[in-house]
């Protein structure tokens, strides 16, 4: 499966991001949702596959929530997330 998506980031919230189907847009996102996430800002355009390799979210996931939902949220990493530092 491939698909042409979207990638928006909130101005809201730094990190957070929404991915959407580009054909469909905001259609399936829920109202209250977007009310959260602020004035989408489009910060990237790709075709999408299960093998690609995002920054920090898997794509075959990012894939089925899109085919599910018509979104996918990717949430800003928790405090601690991605340090080297030992625990």
């Amino acid at each position: 499966m491939k698909r042409l998506i979207e990638i928006f980031r909130s101005p809201r919230r730094e990190g957070m991001y929404l991915y959407v189907d580009k054909q469909q847009g905001f259609v399936d996102v829920p109202e209250p949702l977007l009310k959260q996430f602020g004035e989408p800002h489009s910060a990237m355009t790709l075709l999408l596959t299960p093998e690609r390799k995002l920054a920090r979210a898997d794509a075959s996931a990012v894939l089925e929530s899109i085919e599910a939902n018509g979104f996918y949220l990717q949430m800003p990493p928790t405090v601690g997330e991605g340090d080297d530092e030992p625990g």
